[in-house]
């Protein structure tokens, strides 16, 4: 029989914890091993039972999900996913490289969505990132991976570009988004700079054994000699 993956929940308000027991109690393979209605509270829970899971309210008396997340000591963070009405802070949520954020009222099927990817990082297993929020114009849009061309390093920020030629940014460090991207999809081509494998059209070599690369949305990237090499071992791969 599987182990189970042990789940505490933080919210303020009961019927919130009920609603969300009574949805966990329904996983056969899910032991709910605390609750909490205070940041203070659910940090103390956290360090206390080192759960595979936290649940967190971004609203609670004390300090919120989010600060909640941040101040957890270091070696007992478990998986984290976010629980709110509100969308706002989907940005936030990814740069505390949250498992998930789930708006309520939360769905049993989303909610089975966010414990299988609790139990995948519990038992060690990769899962990488499809979706990444990013804020325009006041607004959180949700961007799909695989329409992303390339990613550019500008000192905190990262600008992520689109197939449609759109551009987001993003306050991330290049080696963490790296880490969640998957290998097979992006490669990097020099310190600052991650490109969609599939999205490139050509290589033109330059003096010095660098290159220059033309992706499919008409955009030109650098690749540093360094990293020219693990280029073109990736366009040979069949």
């Amino acid at each position: 029989m599987p182990k189970s993956l042990r789940v505490v929940l933080a919210d303020d308000e009961r019927p919130a914890r009920r609603f969300l027991i009574s949805l966990l109690d329904t996983f056969p393979d899910v032991e709910v091993v605390g609750e909490a209605a205070t940041g203070p509270e659910a940090i103390a829970l956290i360090e206390g039972t080192r759960p595979d899971l936290a649940l967190l309210d971004l609203q609670m008396p004390g300090a919120g999900g989010l600060d909640v997340a941040r101040l957890i000591k270091a070696g007992t963070t478990p998986s984290i996913a976010f629980v709110t009405a509100y969308d706002a802070f989907a940005v936030e949520a990814f740069e505390l490289n949250a498992v998930d954020y789930l708006l309520k009222p939360v769905e049993r099927e989303r909610l089975k969505a966010t414990l299988d990817r609790a139990r995948a990082r519990a038992a060690g297993h990769r899962s990488y990132l499809e979706r990444i929020p990013v804020r325009r114009r006041g607004e959180v849009v949700i961007l799909p991976v695989r329409q992303i061309t390339s990613v550019v390093a500008e000192g905190e920020l990262l600008h992520l570009t689109t197939t449609a030629n759109e551009r987001f940014t993003i306050t991330h460090r290049l080696h963490a988004l790296e880490a969640r991207l998957d290998p097979r999809r992006f490669v990097r081509l020099g310190r600052g700079t991650l490109a969609a494998v599939d999205q490139i059209q050509k290589v033109s070599p330059l003096p010095g054994g660098t290159h220059d690369v033309l992706m499919a949305n008409g955009q030109t990237l650098h690749v540093s000699r360094l990293q020219s090499r693990a280029l073109r071992d990736t366009l040979l791969r069949l």
